[in-house]
């Protein structure tokens, strides 16, 4: 693995590291690369890997896609994923969950 180059580079693998203890490789990997997404730059490194980070487990690890496909629209869909969202956040120890309340996410 390359080191960062950049600060911000290094912001974002640390606050992916204290989100993400446990995620797998291919998974952190692809998570920094859309945190430093230029539609990202203008937050704070922590956030903008939470949203990565939540934007990856629902596209990559639950049935959002799939729901999409059958016509619910996206409110919808993200509804009905939190709980498999969390499922794979728990599993990959996050420091912190989707709160299903919070329309920000």
């Amino acid at each position: 693995m390359t080191k960062p180059s950049t600060g911000r580079q290094r912001a974002i693998a640390k606050a992916l590291t204290a989100l993400l203890p446990m995620a797998p490789y291919s998974d952190t990997e692809r998570i920094r690369a859309d945190a430093g997404a230029p539609h990202l730059k203008t937050l704070p490194p922590t956030i903008a890997v939470w949203l990565a980070t939540v934007a990856h487990v629902r596209h990559q690890h639950t049935d959002y896609e799939g729901l999409l496909e059958e016509g619910y629209d996206r409110d919808s869909a993200r509804f009905f994923v939190v709980g498999q969202v969390n499922e794979v956040l728990t599993r990959w120890r996050a420091t912190r969950l989707l709160d299903p309340d919070d329309e920000d996410e």
